[in-house]
């Protein structure tokens, strides 16, 4: 090689090597994800996820990281995983139910928080409207207190005995308050006595359901934060029916769900996690209420526990699992 073409080659190099380095070495964003786990609505939340944000063209270890993080069925475990989130310096944290939520915002003001799912947020003080969310927090504000008090109505016309429904409410969870007041709303409207039962642990789920025994009611209906699978367990078992307000809760062995379409709303979150990684301020992003509801029915289970669907109820439902 002569000796200009040398000199070239080296100078080209030299010029080349730093360009790789830094395509080499560009930042792949981390998204921090907190839970409230101990039910299987969390982990089905956590497959949607990550699916709908392949869709939106980020695939995990190439232009996306994710630090996820589960309480485990103890909430008060939140502060302290939403705390590490922090000290990880993620890009973005997505967050399922209020509770998380909540533990997220206490945690940071400045890193961006989507909500992929946290029930009527403007109540529990999570943003100051839907509009205008304010802050580092925006995505999806779900409506589990205005559905929970709908399957008030919806148990009626079921069960057109029924007179006494006990809601079970997770006492650390502060969407019990809406959700018991729809509840209650939703009990006035129908001639219903509610009976709240705050709940604080598995062992007291348990006790309550045994304490039902000695007078039964006619349904119960249960706070999605609860660990639904043992509740729907404890219900088929005491031949109680019971509904909630989330899909796991009916795929579990729960008798009946009324819902939002959660495909829809973990899709619309990505959307918002997308934008805010390419630059949106949270703050500028309005809070979406879900505008699609499923209403989901255990046949199998309305046959362990005795009961007849009335076929005029049945055709309203829209999905049937045998």
């Amino acid at each position: 090689m002569r000796r200009r073409e040398f000199i070239a080659a080296l100078l080209g190099g030299s010029v080349a090597s730093p360009l790789v380095a830094g395509a080499q070495q560009r930042k792949v964003p981390t998204i921090g994800v907190l839970v409230v786990g101990g039910t299987s609505g969390s982990e089905q939340f956590w497959r949607l996820f990550r699916e709908v944000m392949r869709e939106q063209g980020y695939v995990e270890g190439t232009n996306i990281r994710y630090e996820f993080r589960s309480d485990q069925g103890q909430v008060s475990r939140l502060p302290e995983l939403a705390a590490e989130l922090v000290r990880l310096n993620v890009d973005l944290i997505v967050t399922w139910f209020t509770p998380a939520a909540q533990a997220a915002k206490r945690a940071t003001r400045e890193i961006p928080i989507v909500m992929a799912l946290a029930g009527n947020p403007v109540e529990t003080g999570l943003i100051d409207s839907l509009d205008r969310p304010g802050g580092n927090i925006t995505g999806m504000a779900g409506v589990g207190a205005e559905l929970a008090g709908k399957t008030v109505e919806l148990i009626r016309d079921m069960l057109p005995s029924e007179r006494r429904i006990v809601a079970l409410a997770n006492a650390p969870d502060p969407f019990s308050k809406p959700f018991l007041e729809h509840i209650r709303l939703g009990g006035a409207a129908t001639g219903t006595t509610i009976e709240p039962l705050m709940i604080h642990s598995v062992e007291e789920l348990e006790a309550g359901f045994s304490a039902m025994d000695k007078d039964k009611p006619d349904a119960v209906i249960v706070q999605p934060s609860l660990p639904s699978k043992r509740a729907a367990e404890l219900a088929v078992q005491h031949r109680i029916p019971a509904v909630s307000v989330v899909r796991a809760f009916v795929e579990e062995g729960g008798l009946l769900s009324f819902v939002s379409a959660e495909l829809d709303m973990y899709r619309r979150g990505a959307i918002y996690v997308d934008k805010i990684l390419k630059g949106a301020r949270p703050a500028d992003l309005p809070v979406q209420r879900p505008t699609k509801f499923e209403l989901i029915i255990n046949m199998k289970t309305a046959k362990a526990i005795g009961l007849t669907v009335p076929p005029e109820f049945l055709a309203r439902v829209d999905e049937v699992i045998e």
